[in-house]
């Protein structure tokens, strides 16, 4: 990729006002408080490095790393700059110039082929059932590790021995009259960390008179190779998992996390693929793309019927970044959380403040992203809520971090696992 000559470089670099605005909604700047941790300082810093200003150095890299990539500043940029965009691009520049090999071979090899991938999951699977991590933790061999991994090898959960894609069958029939045939893209996160969401998924839809059909070679949605300057390997991906999809006659393409929709919207689409011939084939593909949460209240209009023995249980919703600032997609997941039997909705302070995740971050960045992270416990303590539901993997992943972190008693779920068991009452009750 041509760096100075992506759009976002090209055509928006220079429509930066300096007005601020940016740094007033960024998470990272609340914390570390100095100019080239804002938006605003990495704009310059993309400026200077397009004019020659500055090299392409690892120095320059650690600055725009800092950067979450949540699009809270994107979204509220009065000049409708896409930050996140000249960002990436950045990235990438940087990373071309001093390639790195422990990134080859995380972003190029193993996170572009699914079985490598399953294989890396299962073996942290036997490690942990063999009591290998908390042994390498007691005996302080973790602090061996580099940078912040010590602390952040924490963030990681159980490791479940099967993946989703090993439960699902590739074609799942409605179970009532068909109405929709469904595309659903499994990302990665839910395939080998929360195999349960997808089966929800599966259920709830196939219920309700969608045919699902999760084709078997589908990859990465690329979103961590974007925030770890990999566009190439990015576009690559959106290349194959068009070809996959576009190859059936899906009336909508839904996925259950926030990142992967974001990452295979019409937005993203058109940074990746529409400067190459590929163009079409990007737009065809993202036409048909929708979040779950959105496909259930505004295309399926699902609804459940009352159960008066449904157990009362307060909810709590955090809103992933990449479904409300990326997409705007707020109000569908509140409205699917209203609609089930039982479930009170407890609005937290600022349900939009990002939790410091964000993917790989929350590695890279440990001491940032927990700073983040304890603002966002403390929220959601307040609420008293005894379950917290989001729509995106990496978000419950830091949450339920958080929950261990601060000895908090409850749990997170996906609004699909919810809805689930509520479709299972209906069910049992109606039996």
């Amino acid at each position: 990729m041509d760096f100075k000559n992506l759009p976002p470089v090209k055509e928006q670099i220079m429509k930066c006002v300096r007005c601020g605005k940016c740094r007033s909604v960024c998470p990272v700047f609340a914390e570390l408080r100095y100019e080239s941790a804002a938006p605003r300082g990495h704009v310059f810093m993309v400026q200077m490095l397009r004019d020659g200003v500055v090299k392409p150095s690892e120095e320059v890299s650690k600055r725009l790393t800092h950067c979450l990539m949540c699009e809270n500043c994107s979204a509220n940029c009065p000049s409708g700059i896409d930050i996140h965009e000249l960002n990436a691009a950045a990235r990438s520049y940087i990373e071309q110039k001093n390639p790195s090999i422990g990134k080859e071979l995380l972003f190029d090899t193993l996170w572009t082929k699914p079985s490598l991938l399953n294989l890396s999951t299962s073996l942290m699977w036997g490690a942990q059932k063999a009591g290998l991590q908390k042994l390498a933790r007691y005996t302080g061999l973790t602090k061996l590790l580099p940078g912040s991994l010590p602390q952040a090898e924490k963030i990681l959960e159980a490791v479940p021995l099967r993946n989703a894609r090993s439960m699902i069958p590739e074609i799942n029939p409605a179970r009532c009259e068909r109405e929709y045939k469904i595309g659903y893209f499994l990302g990665c996160a839910t395939d080998l960390l929360y195999p349960d969401i997808a089966l929800a998924a599966i259920e709830v839809l196939t219920n309700n008179g969608c045919e699902v059909i999760v084709p078997r070679h589908s990859k990465c949605c690329g979103l961590p190779h974007i925030a770890n300057g990999k566009l190439e390997t990015a576009q690559s991906l959106a290349i194959h998992n068009c070809q996959i999809y576009n190859a059936y006659d899906f009336d909508y393409i839904i996925t259950d996390c926030g990142s992967c929709s974001s990452a295979l919207s019409a937005k993203n689409m058109h940074f990746l693929l529409g400067q190459t011939e590929h163009a079409q084939a990007g737009e065809i593909f993202a036409a048909k793309v929708m979040d779950l949460s959105k496909f259930l209240i505004d295309v399926l209009d699902i609804s459940f019927p009352v159960n008066h023995n449904a157990k009362p249980i307060t909810v709590t919703y955090h809103d992933p970044c990449h479904l409300a600032n990326a997409q705007k997609i707020k109000d569908q997941p509140r409205e699917l959380l209203r609609r089930i039997p039982g479930v009170k909705l407890a609005e937290m302070s600022d349900t939009n403040y990002c939790c410091g995740g964000s993917g790989t971050y929350s590695i890279t960045h440990y001491q940032t992203s927990m700073k983040i992270l304890d603002k966002k416990m403390a929220m959601i303590k307040l609420t008293g809520a005894e379950t917290v539901a989001t729509c995106c993997p990496s978000c419950t992943m830091q949450l339920n971090y958080g929950i261990r972190k601060h000895n908090m008693k409850c749990s997170v779920v996906h609004p699909i696992q919810l809805a689930r068991e509520a479709s299972k009452k209906k069910a049992v009750h109606s039996a």
